[in-house]
């Protein structure tokens, strides 16, 4: 007796309510009656090859979706679906194909789509059940560009150095771009080699104390390889790296010498 009473009562409830949901169709322990649509694999690749506008959906970390995915999805990372739609997903009416690693943030994130306002949701389960090709992303290399070298040669010895960060030494390596420069270098005060440059470059003196390898502007007309320390208003030009007093002396020597100067191009 009591059965049938309960059976009526859900019938007149039926009738009542005209039957009408949300209905959710149980699939195992998955809700995806009136939301989502859950489709397997196979099916999603049948989908993938129509020209139907589809966008497929990897809702994983953008770190795991870099290490390999589905070639043409777009990251879309289940824990930045909130209340607003995403930047990647603008049309709500887009046939969307959503994955994650094993299917769990997948349908997670296929029911909040669902619950945003998109219509034509599908969730296919999970990256490491995936058959067909998958992508890596590469990461994004630095451009190249080729950075100048002052070379400088005397009595057979070679010293590069590193072009300081100043307008002078801009120009001193635009001056040498078009030839190799020699000149006539003059001990002075047992710490530098100077001697007269053919054009003037831009002065930006500072008060510094040199050290061995300096290559310095003076007076915006000369040039100066220090090999000791002194102190004076100079613009930087260059620096010898790892220039010791001894290194210096052994290839200039204590006298004149003649040093050609010219620019090369490394990357």
């Amino acid at each position: 007796m009591k059965q049938r009473t309960w059976i009526l009562l859900a019938a007149v409830f039926c009738l009542l309510t005209a039957c009408t949901g949300p209905w959710q169709v149980m699939d195992g322990d998955d809700m995806v009656g009136k939301s989502y649509t859950q489709i397997t694999q196979d099916e999603a690749r049948e989908m993938m090859a129509r020209d139907d506008g589809h966008i497929v959906v990897d809702v994983r970390r953008q770190d795991e979706y870099d290490a390999g995915h589905i070639p043409g999805a777009v990251c879309v990372p289940n824990e930045s679906i909130g209340a607003q739609l995403p930047e990647a997903l603008p049309d709500t009416e887009q046939i969307l194909l959503v994955y994650c690693r094993t299917g769990r943030r997948s349908k997670e994130a296929a029911q909040k789509l669902f619950a945003l306002g998109y219509t034509q949701v599908y969730e296919f389960g999970g990256i490491l059940d995936w058959t067909g090709e998958i992508k890596t992303e590469e990461p994004p290399s630095a451009a190249i560009r080729p950075v100048p070298v002052l070379v400088i040669e005397a009595n057979g010895a070679v010293f590069y150095a590193s072009f300081a960060d100043s307008p002078a030494a801009e120009a001193f390596a635009e001056q040498l771009s078009t030839g190799a420069l020699e000149i006539e270098l003059h001990d002075y005060g047992d710490f530098e080699k100077v001697g007269a440059l053919p054009w003037e470059l831009p002065r930006s003196d500072a008060s510094m104390t040199t050290k061995p390898g300096d290559v310095l502007l003076y007076q915006g007309n000369q040039i100066t390889i220090y090999y000791d320390e002194n102190t004076w208003s100079f613009t930087p030009l260059a620096q010898i790296g790892g220039a010791t007093r001894e290194m210096l002396l052994d290839a200039f020597g204590e006298d004149s010498v003649t040093v050609t100067f010219r620019v090369e191009w490394s990357e």
